[in-house]
C-alpha cells in the first residue's frame, strides 16, 4: 500500500522572502517579495523526499525605494510585464544533518530556467493557537543573476560595478499542514 501524501501550504503571514545584493561593492541593499505562494507534498515525516513549489510575485519587490523597485521590474531587470512570476520547483531534498537538508530545484526567473542548489533548515513543527499545524524552515543560497537574463549593469563614473552579480537568497517559511 502506497503511502498518502501530506499537503503543506505555505502561511504568508509567518513566511517572508527576502534577498541580498551588493550595492557599489561597498554595501549591501536588501530587498523582499511581498506576495508568493508555495506548497510542500510529503510522504515521509522528516520531509525528505518532499516535492516543493513555489510562485514569486515579481511585481511585489520591494527594497523600501520605490525608482529601485521600479527599474527592478523594467525590462533591464525581471520585465513583470513579460514574466510576472519567478517559479521554483524542487528535484531533489535529501537531508544532510539533524535538522539541514540539501534542496536541489529547477529555479524559473524571466523564462530561463536552471538547476540551484539552497540549503534548507528544519525548525521543527508545533500547533498554533488554533490547533493547526505548522512547520518552519529556513532557506539560504546564492545564486548568480546574470544567469537567469539578469544582465544590467551600471558603472559609476569612477568605474564601480553598481549591482553585484551574486545575490543571497533568505526565506523564511511556514508552512500549515492541510487536512
Amino acid at each position: 500500500m502506497e503511502a498518502t501524501a501530506t499537503k503543506w501550504v505555505v502561511d504568508p503571514m509567518h513566511s517572508e522572502i527576502q534577498f541580498k545584493v551588493k550595492h557599489l561593492v561597498i554595501s549591501t541593499v536588501t530587498g523582499f517579495f511581498k506576495s508568493f505562494e508555495g506548497t510542500l507534498e510529503t510522504v515521509n515525516d522528516d520531509f525528505e523526499d518532499a516535492e516543493i513549489f513555489f510562485s514569486i510575485d515579481i511585481n511585489s519587490v520591494d527594497t523600501n525605494q520605490s525608482q529601485r523597485d521600479e527599474h527592478l521590474k523594467s525590462a533591464e531587470f525581471f520585465d513583470a510585464a513579460h514574466y510576472p512570476k519567478m517559479t521554483f520547483k524542487s528535484t531533489s531534498f535529501k537531508k544532510t544533518g539533524d535538522d539541514e537538508y540539501d534542496l536541489i530545484g529547477d529555479l524559473t526567473i524571466k523564462g530561463i530556467t536552471k538547476s540551484v542548489k539552497l540549503n534548507a533548515e528544519y525548525g521543527g513543527s508545533t500547533k498554533d493557537f488554533y490547533g493547526n499545524t505548522k512547520a518552519g524552515f529556513e532557506v539560504t543560497g546564492k545564486i548568480n543573476r546574470k544567469e537567469f537574463g539578469l544582465t544590467w549593469n551600471g558603472v559609476t563614473e569612477a568605474g564601480s560595478v553598481v549591482a553585484g552579480e551574486d545575490i543571497k537568497l533568505l526565506m523564511n517559511v511556514q508552512f500549515a499542514k492541510q487536512a
